[in-house]
């Protein structure tokens, strides 16, 4: 028998422990392909991200790698990704987001050790099946420890047995990243392959001037066919598309950095700050300076994640 999460529907596992810079959220939900994220998103968090169901597709910068049950999608804070879900049946998910204190408490280069497999070229991972049941065995005792509580809230001492459980958890996923089986798959014809490697190209150069010439150059195609076929691969225009990739970074920067918001426009490839502005008043509904006080009133964090943890939104 195949091995198993222990699942049950809106179940949520909560640590907030602001004083302490420790935060868990465990999200057991179904996402079906009507509720598909429109666009790549970020969080400046940690994410586990575990279908529970057949197959998904993961996009991670613009990159397509499809996915299967028990597979395990780590995302680094900053990473843009989301997922897209098949017709059908609402597809099971488990996703972990976490975050810890800047100095490891104490620890800071294990912690740095056992969050390697996240910071890895390609962070998706799919184990042999004896490694796979110990990682699953360690995720279904940290539901059973929420189930004995009888609340999503843990007290102090619960909270310290689940730090300790995903601990764990981080360590053997850690010990066995060598074991990796997962492989990428061809895209479905080579016309797609290359939409998506322009994607990509997008994501890894959004800060630079890119033109429909330039990107045609990269697809080895003319621009009249690149424009075409990358609105019917991703739905979007590769103006809108490149908008919303700087858009995207910016509003990162916005909220884990002091930059000042011009610098923040020009690192993000914005060829001047009247564009910049009226592009991200476009895609966000708000001036880059409120988009920023509005999460900050008071001051911005210096790097990602030394904020208080909220909790995360739906994605």
């Amino acid at each position: 028998m195949p091995n198993q999460i222990d699942y049950e529907e809106k179940r949520f596992i909560i640590v907030n422990d602001i004083p302490n810079m420790m935060f868990y959220f465990f999200d057991f939900d179904a996402r079906s392909n009507s509720r598909n994220m429109e666009f790549e998103h970020f969080h400046s968090y940690y994410e586990i991200h575990i279908l529970l169901s057949s197959r998904a597709l993961h996009f991670i910068e613009g990159i397509p790698y499809p996915v299967r049950a028990n597979d395990f999608v780590l995302l680094p804070p900053s990473l843009l990704h989301k997922t897209s879900y098949p017709e059908g049946e609402p597809s099971r998910r488990l996703v972990i987001a976490f975050l810890y204190r800047n100095d490891g408490y104490g620890f800071r280069n294990a912690y740095d050790e056992i969050l390697a497999p996240f910071h890895a070229p390609l962070p998706i991972y799919r184990f042999p099946d004896d490694r796979q049941a110990v990682l699953i065995d360690i995720l279904n005792r940290i539901v059973n420890l929420s189930r004995h509580a009888g609340t999503q809230e843990l007290t102090d001492t619960a909270e310290l047995l689940l730090h300790s459980i995903f601990t764990e958890f981080l360590f053997w996923l850690n010990h066995f990243k060598d074991s990796n089986i997962y492989h990428t798959e061809q895209a479905e014809d080579t016309v797609s392959e290359r939409i998506y490697a322009v994607s990509n190209y997008i994501h890894t150069h959004y800060m630079e001037e890119l033109s429909l010439d330039e990107l045609a150059k990269e697809a080895w195609m003319s621009p009249y066919y690149l424009s075409h076929q990358f609105r019917r691969v991703t739905g979007y225009t590769l103006t809108h598309y490149i908008h919303l990739v700087r858009v995207r970074n910016c509003q990162f920067l916005l909220i884990n950095s002091r930059k000042k918001i011009t610098e923040i426009a020009s690192d993000c490839g914005f060829t001047s700050f009247s564009q910049f502005n009226r592009v991200f008043r476009r895609f966000c509904g708000e001036s880059p300076s409120d988009y920023r006080r509005s999460r900050f009133p008071e001051d911005v964090p210096s790097a990602p994640g030394r904020n208080a943890a909220p909790i995360p939104p739906k994605t």
